[in-house]
């Protein structure tokens, strides 16, 4: 990937995450007239704050997502094997998702939640297994099991200030946990285009006859 293709999927994963960070606030504030900076007055003021958080939001998730890249590389040139790597891709997404449940379950008192430490595992395994297939379909069956990784593994770890802590509520989960997941699921949807626009040109350069 050359410096251009990186640019735009930088700074359009950052408006990925602006529009869908404000509309989930939005739709929160609506529901929830206590949710907002300064109160539910101010609209405009709560809406531009909301993009703000959006920007670092999508600049965080690219972070996460080029960690994961290298961290795929590394894995496959140490265990050689891809299903090795790939199974535990598996076992770690059902591990973190039995994680965050058994985490969100000791800490349903205080988020006045009796049923989030169900519904947010649920939500994103469901979530995941949808990105997963249809990045599967786009590309090949073997994405499938990585991609599952990113949306599971990589959006909890992006949204652990979120998850715990004396601070932690539902809407504070919400509204980190589905930016960080849409700018993730973006950003591997879109990232077979972008190789494969640049390996079609190598391939044409090289196809042209010697002068």
């Amino acid at each position: 990937m050359n410096l251009r293709k990186w640019f735009f999927l930088f700074w359009s994963t950052m408006a990925v995450g602006a529009v869908v960070t404000t509309v989930v606030g939005s739709l929160m504030q609506w529901t929830d007239r206590s949710f907002g900076f300064i109160g539910v007055e101010a609209v405009g003021f709560n809406a531009g704050m909301m993009a703000l958080v959006g920007l670092l939001f999508g600049a965080f998730s690219q972070m996460g997502f080029f960690s994961y890249l290298t961290l795929n590389y590394i894995a496959l040139s140490v265990l050689r094997k891809g299903y090795l790597w790939n199974a535990l891709q598996a076992y770690t997404a059902l591990f973190a998702l039995g994680g965050i449940g058994y985490l969100l379950y000791q800490d349903r008192t205080s988020l006045n939640n009796d049923l989030i430490f169900w519904m947010l595992p649920l939500g994103l395994a469901i979530g995941a297994y949808g990105v997963a297939y249809y990045k599967s379909k786009l590309t090949n069956n073997n994405a499938f099991i990585p991609t599952l990784f990113l949306q599971i593994v990589v959006t909890l770890i992006e949204s652990w200030k979120a998850l715990q802590g004396e601070g932690a509520n539902v809407n504070a989960m919400i509204f980190m946990v589905v930016p960080m997941f849409a700018c993730n699921a973006y950003q591997v949807l879109l990232l077979h285009r972008l190789v494969r626009k640049e390996q079609t040109a190598d391939s044409a350069s090289s196809a042209k006859p010697a002068v």
